[in-house]
């Protein structure tokens, strides 16, 4: 069976989506490739239950489930509620890319591991270890880069960038819901999952 270049064409936008984000930064032609194919992408999504989210000014699309389907339909894209420390870090990132936006021209954001370990710290109980916090924030840290919202860099480990994407799940009024909790979990009133949940694209 032969393809056409057309077919070709939606065949790498869907599996890019279906497999992940799609970046303009990360690949500018498998980029362009979805912004060609987005009209029959959105035909097949639907078929699938999925709706597709295209930021041509932030430069990434993904697929997410769509909220509005039979409760029949298996889910295609898999949702897992995140423990307090992680939804935490999202919360804290996105205020900092809020901030960074507001103040500069620059799209991106660069931040330290030192200071988001400053920043975290002081919404988690007293009792561990100056190390021991280190070590547990940098392991949220991990598991947020694995979720695709921050991108260590390769230049220095030390550093990362957060990921313009992080905007598409973490909005205002999603903060807004999670600040009365984070106050109730850290002062140990809470369970250790507060009930925020991340579609995984």
């Amino acid at each position: 069976m032969s393809y056409t270049n057309d077919e070709n064409a939606l065949s790498v936008a869907l599996v890019s989506l279906l497999k992940g984000v799609v970046t303009r930064d990360e690949n500018e032609s498998r980029w362009q490739t979805v912004l060609a194919t987005e009209s029959r992408l959105r035909d097949h999504a639907a078929i699938l239950g999925l709706e597709l989210v295209v930021d041509i000014d932030e430069g990434y699309a993904f697929f997410r489930q769509r909220e509005d389907e039979d409760e029949d339909i298996p889910r295609l894209v898999a949702r897992r509620p995140l423990s307090y420390p992680v939804t935490l870090v999202l919360s804290l990132l996105r205020r900092k890319l809020a901030e960074h936006d507001a103040s500069s021209g620059d799209l991106r954001l660069i931040l330290d591991v030192d200071e988001m370990v400053d920043a975290v710290r002081t919404f988690l109980p007293e009792g561990s270890t100056e190390a021991r916090v280190t070590d547990n924030i940098t392991g949220y840290l991990k598991k947020v880069a694995e979720l695709g919202f921050i991108r260590f860099l390769t230049t220095d480990s030390n550093k990362f960038e957060v990921r313009r994407i992080i905007k598409a799940f973490v909005n205002a009024q999603w903060l807004h819901d999670l600040e009365q909790r984070m106050r109730e979990y850290a002062a140990g009133m809470a369970g250790p999952e507060i009930g925020a949940e991340n579609d995984d694209a």
